[in-house]
């Protein structure tokens, strides 16, 4: 990996995506996930510690995978797998320190340095056990979180098309101009069940902006 790379620079353009995608990674309001991101794990099953953590889980999050475990390609190869073609790789980084020798004094000092690897989801990767790929999807959970009737009145008066199911996700679907939201029975809060519909109220404004031909569906 090139020494150029930019960890924080990294890092901020994946935080920055998620944001603009909707409710982020670590702040999904409501409850039940058709695929909700585990902590990562190495290859071996031992956790990720750090930036790791965020970084992977935003990856998964983003793909939507449910395994918990990352491996490098070799890797993969040598748990018997094999990365199947085509597959994008994510970005984890090793932390570390190295000595050398100070030209003007001759001491030794510590140094610091930063390297980044190419790691894969067990769902990008063919032949492994059958135990790496994927963990059950959490189930939606009622509990009991009541509309509140002037939030319903306004986005109401809207004109909006907002549609409700038990699937578990948020999001606006241009093409048939609808908003589709989880039960607000679902939800961690009423507060929680109104800013997630009001994001998407403000994708269902931004396509009657633009050109219709640039429309795409807009999931959280």
């Amino acid at each position: 990996m090139a020494d150029t790379f930019d960890l924080y620079a990294h890092v901020t353009d994946s935080i920055i995506a998620s944001l603009k995608a909707g409710t982020p990674a670590w702040r999904k309001p409501w409850t039940g996930d058709k695929g909700g991101a585990p902590f990562p794990l190495r290859s071996n099953g031992e956790p990720y510690s750090g930036i790791n953590v965020l970084m992977l889980w935003l990856a998964a999050d983003a793909k939507g995978y449910r395994a918990a475990r990352w491996f490098t390609y070799k890797q993969a190869q040598e748990a018997g797998g094999q990365v199947c073609k085509g597959e994008k790789s994510s970005t984890v980084v090793k932390y570390g320190t190295f000595e050398r020798e100070d030209a003007d004094t001759g001491e030794e000092r510590r140094l610091p340095y930063l390297k980044a690897y190419r790691v894969f989801n067990a769902e990008q990767i063919d032949g492994l056990p059958a135990e790496y790929y994927g963990t059950p999807a959490e189930p939606a959970r009622d509990l009991g979180t009541e509309a509140d009737p002037a939030l319903d009145a306004f986005f109401a008066a809207t004109g909006a098309d907002i549609r409700t199911s038990d699937e578990p996700q948020a999001f606006y679907n241009p093409g048939e101009d609808f908003i589709h939201m989880p039960p607000i029975a679902t939800f961690h809060s009423a507060a929680g069940f109104y800013a997630t519909l009001a994001h998407e109220a403000t994708h269902n404004a931004e396509v009657w902006i633009m050109p219709r031909r640039y429309a795409a569906t807009v999931v959280l």
